[in-house]
């Protein structure tokens, strides 16, 4: 981040989970090495980290063997040496793969749409391009990618804490609009993989994945502290079930025309199968869809009540928000009674509670009274049920998958969603 010398202070074990005695005697050991660190000349970091590589070899790179699998191979292998791939193979960012792939866009080459977290890469348009080259992408899927690093670049999405984060957050990525079509992208069964029909869905999430690792410097282990990590974490894109919805679409509910196309990203640490055969009133529905709410694994359940996150440079406040992929048979148990999204989201926001001693226990005391003074109260009655989120718009819900399955999938996430228009002009180019 500019600072390659910057000294650190390596302690044996993290301070969280640990007894008092514990903190105290680890900070007591590593004294010495902050005092150090704060007073010593830095040094001066020449030692390049292997990610750096590729940077300082120029613009373009050749691999050459006797034949091009050899060479293709080659590029694959020192791609993983310096981090820049996904662990799975890439294709080859040639010059005229990249200008087909700019044919896929109005958007000048050289237009940055951003800098990208954590590293403050610049994003131009090319870079995503030959990022979504390496994916294995298409012309017509360049768009929709575009608007996703466009989302990820907006303030809002708060990408740095998400990213840096020892959490299995990944980003999902939502399409609507003619957008879906024009791309090729599935809707219906698997639409989030694997498989040969959702093709458009992997390739477009693939290449985020790769603009946020080229681009934005997200390297495990690096920059990405994530504990475990997510098989989420290569490839998550899918579109929404327009066509068997009975309620307006996700871009629609964000302010935009029914006939535009939209992106909305969204940083989620996990799903669950909400599976329901047997239902047929919406109150009880509810009831079981909001067993999946309470899961207290996830770091934003309760998290509200210790104030919103914000960002010093931007002043943006953020609020956790989770997601229902409804399942379109699904939809006809709250129809059937009148049912719409709101309505849904208000009676999760009711059921999804837990008494309030429960949720503080894994919160900072300090933070609560600082976050939320007027709930002072509450610390003399523990056992009032209390929101897992903030407020019912909280929850969102996109109508998604097969029809005629009556499973649905909950998925936790941090922070909220950021919607992005897919430009109109490259919807107009020939796909």
């Amino acid at each position: 981040m500019g600072l390659a010398g910057l000294p650190y202070a390596r302690m044996p074990h993290p301070f969280v989970n640990q007894e008092p005695s514990t903190i105290h005697a680890m900070v007591t050991e590593g004294i010495d090495q902050i005092v150090t660190g704060l007073t010593a000349e830095l040094s001066s970091g020449t030692e390049h980290a292997n990610w750096l590589e590729l940077a300082d070899e120029g613009p373009w790179l050749t691999f050459e063997a006797p034949d091009w699998l050899d060479a293709l191979d080659t590029m694959n292998a020192r791609f993983l040496h310096t981090q820049s791939g996904d662990g799975f193979p890439l294709q080859p960012a040639t010059r005229e793969r990249v200008e087909a792939m700019l044919a896929g866009t109005t958007r000048d080459r050289d237009e940055v749409v951003g800098l990208l977290e954590p590293g403050d890469g610049i994003a131009s348009i090319e870079k995503i391009a030959i990022n979504a080259v390496m994916a294995g992408c298409s012309p017509s899927h360049l768009p929709l990618v575009i608007a996703a690093v466009e989302c990820l670049v907006d303030p809002q999405m708060g990408l740095r804490r998400k990213v840096i984060s020892t959490g299995p957050n990944a980003p999902l990525v939502i399409v609507n609009g003619p957008a879906r079509a024009r791309a090729g992208l599935n809707h219906g069964p698997c639409m989030l993989g694997p498989g040969a029909r959702s093709h458009a869905n992997v390739v477009i999430g693939r290449a985020i994945r790769l603009c946020m690792t080229n681009i934005g410097h997200t390297f495990a282990g690096v920059s990405e502290m994530d504990t475990i990590g997510s098989p989420a974490k290569f490839s998550m894109c899918v579109a929404e079930n327009e066509e068997n919805s009975p309620w307006s679409p996700l871009h629609v509910d964000k302010g935009f025309d029914p006939a535009a196309s939209s992106v909305t990203v969204n940083f989620l640490y996990g799903f669950s199968d909400l599976q329901d055969f047997k239902s047929t009133e919406p109150d009880i529905a509810v009831r079981k869809f909001a067993t999946g709410t309470k899961y207290m694994g996830v770091n934003s359940a309760g998290h509200w009540l210790t104030g919103r996150r914000q960002d010093p440079r931007y002043g943006n406040i953020e609020q956790e928000h989770h997601l229902i992929l409804m399942a379109p048979e699904h939809t006809k148990i709250f129809t059937r009674a009148g049912w719409s999204k709101r309505d849904i989201s208000e009676a999760l926001f009711r059921e999804a509670r837990h008494k309030f001693g429960f949720l503080a226990a894994r919160l900072e005391d300090s933070a609560i009274r600082v976050g939320h003074p007027e709930l002072a109260w509450l610390w003399d009655s523990p056992d009032t049920l209390v929101p897992i989120l903030e407020d019912p718009g909280c929850f969102d819900i996109v109508v998604a998958g097969s029809p005629g399955s009556n499973r649905s999938a909950y998925a936790w996430g941090m922070g909220g969603p950021v919607t992005k228009p897919v430009t109109q002009a490259d919807l107009e180019l020939p796909s």
